[in-house]
Protein backbone atom coordinates (compact mmCIF):
# COMPACT_ATOMS: atom_id res chain seq x y z
CA UNK A 1 0.00 0.00 0.00
CA UNK A 2 1.12 3.47 -1.09
CA UNK A 3 1.83 5.81 2.07
CA UNK A 4 -0.30 8.40 1.62
CA UNK A 5 -0.16 9.84 5.24
CA UNK A 6 1.49 12.59 6.84
CA UNK A 7 0.84 12.45 10.56
CA UNK A 8 3.45 12.13 12.88
CA UNK A 9 4.98 8.39 13.68
CA UNK A 10 1.81 7.22 14.78
CA UNK A 11 0.12 4.88 12.51
CA UNK A 12 -3.22 5.89 11.26
CA UNK A 13 -7.02 5.34 12.01
CA UNK A 14 -8.96 4.54 9.29
CA UNK A 15 -12.78 5.57 8.64
CA UNK A 16 -15.77 5.94 6.82
CA UNK A 17 -17.82 9.00 6.61
CA UNK A 18 -20.86 9.26 4.71
CA UNK A 19 -22.27 12.39 2.78
CA UNK A 20 -25.62 12.83 0.56
CA UNK A 21 -24.46 12.89 -2.99
CA UNK A 22 -26.79 15.49 -3.74
CA UNK A 23 -25.86 17.79 -0.86
CA UNK A 24 -21.85 17.55 -0.53
CA UNK A 25 -21.08 14.49 -3.11
CA UNK A 26 -17.48 13.28 -3.90
CA UNK A 27 -17.53 16.16 -7.27
CA UNK A 28 -18.28 18.78 -4.60
CA UNK A 29 -15.32 17.95 -2.29
CA UNK A 30 -12.95 17.69 -5.27
CA UNK A 31 -14.64 20.88 -6.41
CA UNK A 32 -13.58 22.99 -2.59
CA UNK A 33 -10.30 21.19 -2.61
CA UNK A 34 -10.62 21.21 1.34
CA UNK A 35 -14.14 20.69 2.96
CA UNK A 36 -15.11 20.88 6.40
CA UNK A 37 -17.15 17.79 7.87
CA UNK A 38 -19.79 19.16 10.36
CA UNK A 39 -23.48 19.00 10.76
CA UNK A 40 -22.95 15.20 12.87
CA UNK A 41 -25.36 15.20 15.67
CA UNK A 42 -25.01 11.77 16.67
CA UNK A 43 -22.85 11.34 19.93
CA UNK A 44 -20.94 7.99 18.46
CA UNK A 45 -20.24 9.51 15.28
CA UNK A 46 -19.07 13.15 17.00
CA UNK A 47 -16.69 11.04 19.28
CA UNK A 48 -15.12 9.36 15.73
CA UNK A 49 -14.73 12.97 14.39
CA UNK A 50 -13.15 13.77 18.14
CA UNK A 51 -11.05 10.71 17.78
CA UNK A 52 -9.48 11.65 14.19
CA UNK A 53 -5.68 13.31 13.98
CA UNK A 54 -4.33 14.89 11.13
CA UNK A 55 -3.50 12.52 8.31
CA UNK A 56 -5.74 9.71 9.11
CA UNK A 57 -7.39 8.54 6.39
CA UNK A 58 -11.65 7.93 5.46
CA UNK A 59 -13.56 6.53 2.92
CA UNK A 60 -15.91 8.91 1.65
CA UNK A 61 -19.60 7.35 1.23
CA UNK A 62 -21.83 8.33 -0.93
CA UNK A 63 -25.40 7.24 0.97
CA UNK A 64 -29.02 7.85 0.43
CA UNK A 65 -28.09 7.89 -3.55
CA UNK A 66 -25.91 5.41 -4.91
CA UNK A 67 -24.92 3.64 -1.37
CA UNK A 68 -21.65 3.06 -2.23
CA UNK A 69 -17.92 4.18 -1.29
CA UNK A 70 -16.42 6.21 -4.28
CA UNK A 71 -13.05 8.01 -3.02
CA UNK A 72 -10.42 8.15 0.06
CA UNK A 73 -10.03 11.17 2.45
CA UNK A 74 -7.23 12.79 4.12
CA UNK A 75 -7.75 14.14 7.36
CA UNK A 76 -6.36 17.75 6.74
CA UNK A 77 -7.02 19.18 10.04
CA UNK A 78 -8.78 17.65 12.95
CA UNK A 79 -9.99 19.10 16.53
CA UNK A 80 -12.47 21.59 15.19
CA UNK A 81 -16.02 22.69 16.89
CA UNK A 82 -18.64 22.32 14.20
CA UNK A 83 -19.37 26.04 12.86
CA UNK A 84 -22.82 24.69 12.46
CA UNK A 85 -23.55 24.49 15.71
CA UNK A 86 -24.06 27.69 17.88
CA UNK A 87 -23.25 26.17 20.93
CA UNK A 88 -20.40 24.46 20.59
CA UNK A 89 -20.78 21.31 21.35
CA UNK A 90 -20.19 19.08 18.10
CA UNK A 91 -17.33 18.31 16.55
CA UNK A 92 -16.33 19.00 13.19
CA UNK A 93 -13.01 17.95 10.53
CA UNK A 94 -11.65 19.27 7.58
CA UNK A 95 -10.81 16.77 4.61
CA UNK A 96 -8.68 16.57 1.24
CA UNK A 97 -9.84 14.01 -1.60
CA UNK A 98 -6.61 11.91 -2.09
CA UNK A 99 -8.31 9.65 -4.93
CA UNK A 100 -11.31 8.73 -6.13
CA UNK A 101 -11.92 4.60 -6.30
CA UNK A 102 -11.94 3.06 -9.76
CA UNK A 103 -14.14 0.81 -8.85
CA UNK A 104 -16.90 1.93 -5.81
CA UNK A 105 -17.65 -0.23 -3.46
CA UNK A 106 -21.16 -1.00 -2.93
CA UNK A 107 -23.26 -1.65 0.15
CA UNK A 108 -24.48 -3.99 -1.03
CA UNK A 109 -21.40 -6.23 -1.84
CA UNK A 110 -20.23 -5.08 1.36
CA UNK A 111 -22.98 -6.53 3.14
CA UNK A 112 -22.84 -9.86 0.84
CA UNK A 113 -18.94 -10.48 1.81
CA UNK A 114 -19.02 -12.49 5.02
CA UNK A 115 -15.49 -10.78 5.69
CA UNK A 116 -17.11 -7.60 6.87
CA UNK A 117 -19.78 -8.77 8.64
CA UNK A 118 -18.22 -6.94 11.51
CA UNK A 119 -17.36 -3.32 10.07
CA UNK A 120 -19.28 -0.87 11.37
CA UNK A 121 -20.81 0.53 8.40
CA UNK A 122 -22.52 -2.69 8.42
CA UNK A 123 -23.80 -3.31 11.85
CA UNK A 124 -24.42 0.08 12.93
CA UNK A 125 -26.10 1.19 9.14
CA UNK A 126 -26.89 4.56 10.28
CA UNK A 127 -23.95 5.62 11.60
CA UNK A 128 -22.52 8.82 9.76
CA UNK A 129 -19.35 8.39 10.57
CA UNK A 130 -17.90 4.83 11.30
CA UNK A 131 -13.79 3.63 12.33
CA UNK A 132 -12.51 0.85 10.31
CA UNK A 133 -9.70 -1.53 10.78
CA UNK A 134 -6.87 -1.80 9.16
CA UNK A 135 -7.72 -4.93 7.89
CA UNK A 136 -11.47 -4.28 6.65
CA UNK A 137 -9.68 -0.82 5.22
CA UNK A 138 -7.42 -3.14 3.12
CA UNK A 139 -9.77 -5.25 2.18
CA UNK A 140 -11.91 -2.75 0.95
CA UNK A 141 -9.41 -1.46 -1.33
CA UNK A 142 -8.76 -4.64 -2.65
CA UNK A 143 -12.36 -5.16 -3.58
CA UNK A 144 -12.07 -1.05 -5.42
CA UNK A 145 -9.02 -2.65 -6.91
CA UNK A 146 -7.39 0.78 -5.39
Amino acid sequence: MTKINDADSEAPRYWLMKSEPDVYGWDDLVAEGEGTWDGVRNHRAANNLRAMKKGDLAFFYHSNIGLEIVGIVKISKAGLTDPSDPEGKWAAVKVKPVKKLKHPVTLKAIKADPALAEMELVRLSRLSVAELTPQEWDYVLGMAKA
